[in-house]
């Protein structure tokens, strides 16, 4: 195939269901961003600290790390991706919706953990999904599938945030909240249950069973020293990007006086430059290669992280956040289609569970250590810390080899 351009990309066989699986990711950051902005509002009702209040995010990441242990395996076994996806999108729905009826810190706890489970289930079964039928253009369908995250997570805090404004009570505004994603899940299921079959699979050798073939396969990409370092490049690149969206909604009412308004606006106008910037990054990875794209965008994230702890204007700041949403999220579909270069098809989704398993373990300490920074020093000194971070991520990027590029696009071994 010659250097895929946007004209081209344009023409890529099963876009619908390309555009499709992009929807439910979507749907899926939609309840994460809901959950993340009602954070503010369920710790001045259950009058937590700061560090407290971080900690749902702690949860949501251990959950998703205990997720991977098995996900990716399971998905490349039974081989049935489309299954998974509308499981995944069923359970963070229903656990979101359950916030209606949650008493106190502890049920919270459980049901973010459900959440967090939902959100590592989609992803193997989406990414090798999307990847193993494009493999000429991954970088594209990837970034369709990033851009649907944006765009879930661009609408989600502005639509929630409103809700919060009319109605009061954050619990009645999780609930109702989820109505997309049931809608979205039942979409999956009509249309892209047909499509769900099974890739080929390479022979069992004699005397060993599928499964033991499979967890071998996992073991395989867990040692891999390439796959290992692009999911450390990519597990710092988390923790900045777990810990931005948690502390800027914090920083929006704590530092501006915001209310539920203007923090949905500060996490939604980050999503804008993702939506733009990802489908290009995504696009033209295919042709000049994943590490020139993944290497600017870190290094680009880094410095506006910095500049925005010395903003005190809050219009100022916004847009401060949304330069650094087309930095940071033209990263994520470069990521993925790099990782996909480097192991052969039918291990995608236990690729995908070490990339995921190292981020989520990784984000765990985020909420953390930025809760314990700004309990103890305040808000800003935060973005100091995920300043830091985007600066490791790029370091090790630096030590990566590049792929994705037409001499690049031999079948993996």
């Amino acid at each position: 195939m010659s250097a895929l351009n946007f004209s081209s990309a344009r023409r890529v066989d099963g876009q619908s269901s390309v555009m499709l699986v992009g929807l439910g990711h979507g749907a899926i950051h939609w309840v994460a961003a809901t959950y993340i902005l009602l954070m503010e509002f369920i710790r001045t009702d259950l009058g937590l600290t700061y560090l407290e209040t971080t900690f749902f995010g702690t949860i949501f990441y251990i959950a998703s790390f205990s997720t991977n242990l098995f996900s990716g395996p399971a998905i490349d076994l039974f081989g049935r991706r489309v299954i998974f996806q509308g499981i995944s999108l069923i359970i963070g729905a229903v656990a979101l919706a359950l916030f209606i009826m949650s008493p106190n810190y502890a049920v919270l706890c459980a049901l973010i953990a459900v959440i967090g489970m939902s959100n590592n289930l989609w992803h193997p079964a989406a990414i090798s999904f999307l990847s193993s039928r494009h493999p000429e253009s991954r970088g594209y369908v990837l970034a369709i599938h990033a851009s649907g995250a944006n765009l879930g997570d661009l609408i989600a805090p502005a639509v929630v945030g409103a809700l919060m404004m009319w109605l009061g009570v954050w619990q009645t505004t999780a609930a109702i909240a989820t109505i997309p994603v049931f809608v979205v899940a039942a979409i999956i299921f009509i249309y892209l249950l047909p499509k769900d079959t099974p890739l080929e699979k390479p022979e069992t050798p004699k005397g060993s069973s599928s499964l033991s073939g499979y967890f071998s396969g996992f073991s395989s990409a867990f040692k891999n020293r390439l796959v290992l370092g692009l999911a450390l490049m990519a597990g710092f690149r988390s923790m900045a990007q777990t810990g931005l969206l948690i502390f800027v909604p914090l920083y929006v009412a704590s530092r501006f006086g915001g209310d539920a308004l203007a923090m949905g606006a500060a996490m939604s106008v980050m999503q804008i430059g993702g939506l733009i910037a990802g489908l290009i990054a995504g696009t033209v990875s295919d042709t000049v290669g994943r590490k020139p794209i993944a290497l600017g965008g870190t290094l680009s994230t880094t410095l506006v992280i910095f500049a925005l702890a010395f903003i005190d204007n809050q219009t100022v700041f916004v847009v401060g956040v949304a330069i650094l949403g087309f930095f940071l999220y033209a990263i994520r579909p470069v990521v993925h289609s790099w990782l996909m270069d480097m192991v052969p098809p039918h291990l995608g989704g236990s690729a995908t569970s070490v990339m995921f398993g190292t981020q989520s373990i990784l984000s765990t300490l985020t909420p953390i250590i930025g809760g314990l920074i700004a309990d103890a020093y305040g808000l800003v000194y935060v973005f100091y810390f995920l300043a830091g971070l985007m600066l490791i991520s790029n370091l090790i990027t630096m030590t990566l080899p590049n792929t994705g590029k037409p001499a690049d696009s031999a079948p993996n071994a």
